[in-house]
C-alpha cells in the first residue's frame, strides 16, 4: 500500500517547495508558476496562461535587438541576452525561480551553467519586465523586490502604454525615462546607450 505525502503549505493555504527538483517536477500546463522564498506563485487574473498581447511582444523585440547589438560589439567573453520568460533561479535557500521577461547574464554567470536544467544558475546583471494589461501589480513589485534583495544590479520596468522605463538599482531610488530620454546603463552594460523612442516604436 502506498501513501501520497500532502503537499506543504505555508501562509494562507499557500505551496511551500523547497527543491528545485521539486520545483522542475511540477506539470507542463501552460501556467506560470514561480517561487518567491519557498513560496510557490502561479499566475493570477483572468487568464490562467499567459498570453501577451502584441505591445509587449514589440517592446521585447526592440530591447533584445538593442542589447544583442550592444553584446555583439563586447570583447570575447560575452554574455548573453536571454528572452521569453526565461527562468532563472535566483536563491537555492529558501528556493527563488522567477521567469523573467528578458535578462542579460554575464560570461562568468553564463560559462557557469550545465546541462542539467534549462534555468539559468545565478545572478543576471540585467532583469527587464514589461508591463501587460493581465500583469498583478503586486506580482511585479515582489519580483522587483526580490531583484534587487539578491543582488540584481539594474532592473527595468518598462510600460509600453506610458512608454517609460522605471530603472531599479539597489540601494538607489527608482529613476524614470520618458520617450524623449536616452537611456544608458553605466557601469553594469559599459557603452550601452539607445534613445527611448527606438524601445517602443
Amino acid at each position: 500500500m502506498t501513501t501520497e505525502t500532502a503537499p506543504v503549505t505555508g501562509p494562507a493555504g499557500t505551496r511551500i517547495i523547497k527543491t528545485l527538483e521539486e520545483f522542475l517536477a511540477l506539470p507542463d500546463d501552460g501556467v506560470e508558476r514561480w517561487v518567491v522564498l519557498g513560496q510557490l506563485r502561479e499566475s493570477r487574473g483572468e487568464h490562467p496562461v499567459p498570453v501577451r498581447n502584441r505591445f509587449h511582444s514589440l517592446v521585447m523585440g526592440f530591447v533584445a535587438l538593442e542589447l544583442g547589438t550592444w553584446n555583439r560589439h563586447q570583447p570575447e567573453p560575452r554574455g548573453q541576452v536571454l528572452v521569453g520568460d526565461a527562468g532563472v533561479r535566483l536563491r537555492l535557500d529558501p528556493l527563488t525561480v522567477v521567469g523573467i521577461d528578458l535578462a542579460y547574464i554575464s560570461a562568468e554567470v553564463a560559462a557557469r551553467q550545465s546541462d542539467a536544467t534549462t534555468l539559468i544558475d545565478g545572478i543576471p546583471t540585467l532583469a527587464v519586465e514589461i508591463l501587460s494589461p493581465n500583469d498583478v501589480i503586486e506580482d511585479i513589485r515582489e519580483k522587483t523586490d526580490d531583484y534587487l534583495a539578491v543582488g540584481v544590479p539594474l532592473v527595468w520596468i518598462l510600460d509600453p502604454h506610458w512608454r517609460t522605463v522605471t530603472v531599479h538599482q539597489p540601494r538607489a531610488r527608482p529613476r524614470l525615462f520618458n520617450v524623449d530620454d536616452e537611456l544608458t546603463a553605466e557601469p553594469h552594460l559599459p557603452g550601452f546607450r539607445v534613445p527611448m523612442a527606438g524601445l517602443f516604436g
